[in-house]
């Protein structure tokens, strides 16, 4: 792999993205088109939203105001679970492309799988299946997904998801999913990919900006230990998907080029997993504890 350049990535249907990508989760409406803005004049080519996130119409504006060509910029987006269900799922897509203000999605991922209604989940798929059927989608996936349910939906689908996004970062590595993931020729697709989610859950041992492992490592290379994080990440063959509001640390977050952590190095980091997770255990997820309605476009 070049470290010259972000890498592209292949996913399994032959879709090409930019391995590091930029992320608007929990980034108010009012400040998403100045942070989408401000990662795109730095060069990100992929940006991530979902229409639980509140703000797809924010990133489609800056999209369109940045003056780039759309075919240049990789825009996903994810279904919530409040969406699930074959009518409901392609509705789902109708809401997010029109607040989004295209006609094609380059991939759109469930958001969590539904435990209690897999049967929804099920159905929500098969719409995704219809969507790139009919060219709507280029390629489609999951996200927070176990290997049981990938085994589960793999059971009634017909087209293998292209990614899963979950939860990784040094200190919760999911080495399991990982593997389920390229075992089915999924790509793994980090959020959280520098612990952010660490800095304000309980059940950590402190931030992960803050461990002398990684900033040790930053030290040898000259760089942040975001930057090491987000390295760690392109080297081991993951898609990254940071977040900021500020123009200064977006920038710094796209500088992972120009140097290359070598095996001991990412074996260190690896071996910092507390298997403790930051975000909602998946099979906790119900419509009554997080239904929310997603608004019409």
């Amino acid at each position: 792999m070049s470290v010259n350049a972000i890498p592209n990535l292949t996913l399994n249907n032959g879709v090409v993205l930019p391995a590091l990508g930029f992320g608007v989760f929990q980034t108010p409406p009012d400040e998403t088109i100045d942070a989408v803005a401000a990662a795109l004049r730095t060069g990100y080519r992929h940006i991530d939203t979902a229409a639980a996130y509140g703000n797809e119409r924010e990133v489609g504006e800056a999209i369109r105001r940045s003056g780039l060509d759309r075919a240049d910029i990789f825009v996903e987006t994810k279904v919530w679970i409040s969406d699930y269900g074959y009518d409901a799922t392609l509705h789902a897509f109708d809401k997010s492309a029109a607040k989004l203000g295209v006609e094609q999605l380059d991939l759109l991922i469930l958001h969590q799988p539904l435990p209690t209604r897999f049967d929804l989940t099920v159905e929500a798929y098969r719409a995704l299946e219809t969507l790139l059927a009919d060219g709507r989608v280029r390629a489609i996936g999951v996200s927070n997904f176990m290997p049981g349910h990938l085994d589960e939906l793999l059971g009634s689908a017909s087209v293998v998801p292209a990614v899963n996004q979950i939860e990784v970062h040094p200190y919760f590595r999911q080495s399991d999913v990982i593997a389920a993931d390229d075992e089915h020729g999924i790509l793994t697709q980090a959020w959280s990919p520098i612990g952010g989610i660490t800095y304000y859950r309980e059940g950590y041992r402190g931030s992960t900006l803050d461990d002398p492992t990684l900033l040790g490592i930053a030290r040898a290379h000259g760089v942040t230990a975001a930057r090491v994080m987000l390295r760690w990440h392109l080297q081991q063959g993951r898609s990254a998907i940071p977040k900021s509001v500020n123009a200064h640390r977006i920038a710094e977050n796209f500088a992972v080029t120009g140097f290359e952590l070598d095996e001991s190095e990412l074996a260190a980091i690896d071996a910092l997993d507390t298997g403790v997770r930051g975000g909602p255990e998946p099979a906790d997820v119900t419509l009554d504890r997080f239904g929310i309605a997603i608004p019409e476009a």
